[in-house]
């Protein structure tokens, strides 16, 4: 019989350990900032845990359990990038303002997988448009989309 027709014991369901959460194939290059939240999560985790613990709550430890193995593996494995000194081209942990063709304005800082959030202004350097970005100066045109953008500042 399939486990899916199977009754659990009274008072609910069973929590298996959730399956891992993927791990990207690049190198986990962060920042200093970003192996600061890396190491901030990974305690909130722990408490957690340790919360869910006490309380028995299976379903709370298994996820808790699933993102600790994560964030973990994230700060065992960090290669931290420090700052760019030299501005001259665009690298890891760079903030580049470029314009596109269209007139629009952005600036983004070029950070960690785990780090990224474009919404806030930073991208992973793994991403299509880091990709572009990455080695080019001041007043070089690179293909973003269907168009094109010129750096205008590189931080």
């Amino acid at each position: 019989m399939s486990r899916a027709f199977v009754r659990e014991a009274e008072g609910g369901e069973a929590y298996e350990d959730l399956p891992d959460r993927p791990i990207s194939p690049h190198a986990n290059l962060v920042t200093p900032e970003g192996l600061t939240r890396i190491d901030e999560d990974v305690e909130a985790l722990r408490q957690r845990l340790a919360e869910a613990q006490k309380t028995a709550d299976r379903a709370e430890i298994a996820r808790v359990s699933r993102d600790l193995r994560y964030w973990s593996h994230r700060k065992s494995t960090a290669e931290v990038v420090p700052p760019p000194m030299d501005t001259s081209h665009v690298r890891f942990g760079s903030r580049v303002t470029f314009e596109r063709d269209d007139g629009r304005r952005q600036t983004y800082r070029i950070v960690g997988e785990d780090e990224a959030e474009p919404a806030r202004g930073s991208i992973s350097y793994v991403s299509p448009l880091a990709q572009a970005l990455m080695g080019k100066e001041v007043g070089d045109t690179v293909r973003i989309a269907q168009g094109e953008a010129e750096i205008i500042e590189i931080e």
